[in-house]
């Protein structure tokens, strides 16, 4: 199994946006938080900065959109030229309709569920999607403590990926550490978002090796 690093930048010096993303060039991607203080009781940035995060970035741009209204404003991020870009299920009328248009519009297709939201009433659009997002957080503000509770819910995502077929990411977000990353990947988790444990580390390149290694050992047993 592939196991793909992305740091997120919701815990990067904010003044220092280009200089972090440099100090993760060994990453997969970067995760960049999008939030509205609407659909989430936080505001961090929106289009115009991630814009020019795209235009320096020397890793491709992960944006996931914790925002109402998803289905106006996600296809404004994908027309940037993001890598991929993933809204929420609970905050998208029409989310096959979105999933296409944010692959017509050239980014990948991310779906994100609450850890709350079951993801059984999806199982039937994976076709549709490049990436599946389950929070191990609520959403809304980093250095929370991973919820074991969402373990089984993983689970379940990657035997409905494999028993598709389907060709999609099953990502996590949301207390991703040494401590939790290998939890995590022996779920099922192939794609994993860290803030603190890679940009509160000393070397932030090193962190994001250590916690590929531990991911894909994990994976394989």
């Amino acid at each position: 199994m592939t196991c793909s690093i992305h740091p997120s930048i919701l815990s990067a010096d904010f003044v220092n946006l280009e200089a972090e993303l440099a100090r993760i060039s060994t990453a997969d991607a970067v995760h960049v938080d999008v939030m509205d203080n609407h659909f989430v009781p936080n505001l961090t940035l929106g289009l115009p900065v991630v814009q020019r995060l795209q235009a320096v970035s020397p890793v491709p741009l992960d944006a996931h959109l914790m925002i109402a209204d998803a289905d106006r404003w996600a296809p404004l991020y994908a027309d940037l030229g993001l890598a991929s870009v993933t809204f929420h299920a609970e905050a998208a009328t029409a989310p096959i309709k979105l999933a296409r248009e944010l692959r017509a519009r050239g980014s990948k297709a991310g779906m994100a569920l609450r850890p709350a939201t079951a993801v059984e009433p999806y199982l039937d659009m994976l076709a549709e999607l490049d990436m599946l997002l389950v929070m191990t957080v609520e959403p809304g503000f980093g250095g929370q403590s991973f919820l074991d509770v969402t373990l089984p819910k993983i689970r379940r995502a990657r035997a409905a990926v494999d028993g598709s077929g389907a060709k999609v990411g099953i990502q996590v977000d949301g207390g991703i550490s040494e401590a939790t990353i290998e939890r995590a990947a022996e779920a099922g988790a192939d794609v994993f978002v860290a803030g603190s444990a890679v940009y509160g580390a000393d070397d932030p390149g090193a962190a994001v090796e250590k916690l590929r290694g531990l991911a894909r050992a994990a994976a394989r047993r």
